[in-house]
């Protein structure tokens, strides 16, 4: 097993010449970053650092979707222009799920890719206190068990195309019917993008087709997506949900929509934002990363750090509209809209109340 150390970052350098040599060489790290494969008792993860170790603040892990790598599936959202504000004051962890990355060797049948005790092992190994989980589709279900199972270990979570429920009779027989009609790679297309998406055979459509069909480990691949199939109730309910703040994020029309809709409803609204976005297809931090960006950093605020942080230049630059709902005990309801515009302040959504927005 690799160890990995990671350091505080000190000002060692005085000199003006060499501090901008310093950001330079920080700035690569940044984009860059520091990979390493850990073994673990679950197989090797593929993890990439961006950024140093900081104590004051948790780092933030991702966790990718099936089909997709950490590059693939977040690298359009960490390297958008406003979301370096953010990079830069955490610790960023890629984690690719066992097998996933390009060149992996070949995993045995019955090989469950999405364990829980992976993603323990390395916030374990990495010896860092706390996270922000960021997952899409199987990375939101895997990092969603993580933080029902270390509620102290998690500080907050965004859940991309969530979906906690196990497959019923109905979905599991409609998914051996489509195993057998059609390959795996238009098995997880349909579970990666929007019907309107495939319908329109998008150049995002058409890349990730040719990317899948001719990836190398198409074989832990198809474990990845048999094990998800496969996943067990998360048994979300009001009294038995995330301890942690929770952002939700799903694309209108997405596959999972409805899915992400009924998770909202068993959660917390106290602690719960719930983001639906337009014109944003199944991957909405691949075609909209600039409004996942602000609403990213809105997140964020709403958890007390980068509290002094401007308003982003999209949010200033265009109008918003935001809903906002909540019930307590299925007795009390209310509904409010709010438009802001360029020339008016806007305060990030509070963790207190169920947002709803469209963007």
């Amino acid at each position: 097993m690799q160890e990995i150390a990671i350091t505080e970052e000190k000002p060692l350098l005085t000199g003006q010449t060499e501090a901008k040599d310093a950001e330079v060489a920080a700035r690569i790290l940044l984009d860059q970053g520091q990979e390493h494969s850990i073994e673990t008792p679950h197989g090797v993860l593929h993890v990439t650092l961006h950024g140093t170790r900081t104590t004051r603040r948790p780092a933030i892990l991702t966790f990718h979707d099936v089909g997709l790598d950490n590059k693939s599936c977040f690298s359009p959202l960490f390297k958008f222009e406003e979301m370096q504000e953010i990079v830069k004051n955490f610790t960023l962890i890629h984690v690719d799920a066992p097998g996933q990355e390009a060149g992996a060797a070949a995993y045995p049948t019955g090989y469950d890719a999405c364990s829980i005790e992976t993603v323990l092992f390395l916030h374990i190994v990495l010896n860092f206190r706390t996270v922000i989980g960021v997952g899409v589709g199987v990375g939101a279900f895997v990092l969603s068990k993580f933080a029902l199972a270390n509620p102290d270990s998690v500080e907050g979570l965004v859940l991309v195309n969530i979906d906690t429920n196990a497959r019923g009779w109905i979905d599991w027989a409609a998914q051996k019917l489509t195993s057998v009609t059609s390959s795996l790679t238009e098995q997880i297309l349909s579970h990666l993008f929007s019907q309107e998406e495939l319908s329109s055979n998008t150049e995002l459509v058409q890349s990730h087709r040719e990317r899948i069909s001719k990836a190398s480990n198409l074989v832990n691949m198809e474990l990845f997506w048999k094990t998800y199939n496969s996943r067990r109730d998360l048994n979300i309910e009001r009294n038995n949900s995330f301890k942690c703040p929770v952002m939700l994020v799903v694309g209108d029309q997405a596959p999972y929509e409805e899915a992400a809709v009924e998770c909202n409803s068993k959660m917390d609204p106290t602690t719960t934002s719930f983001l639906k976005m337009a014109d944003a297809g199944g991957l909405p931090q691949l075609t909209q990363p600039a409004k996942l960006t602000e609403a990213f950093k809105y997140f964020i605020q709403g958890m007390g750090y980068m509290a002094s942080s401007c308003m982003t230049r999209l949010s200033r630059s265009r109008t918003t509209s935001l809903s906002s709902s909540y019930s307590m005990d299925g007795s009390r309801s209310r509904s409010r809209t709010l438009s802001q515009g360029s020339q008016g302040g806007q305060m990030p959504p509070s963790p207190s109340q169920t947002m709803e927005v469209s963007c």
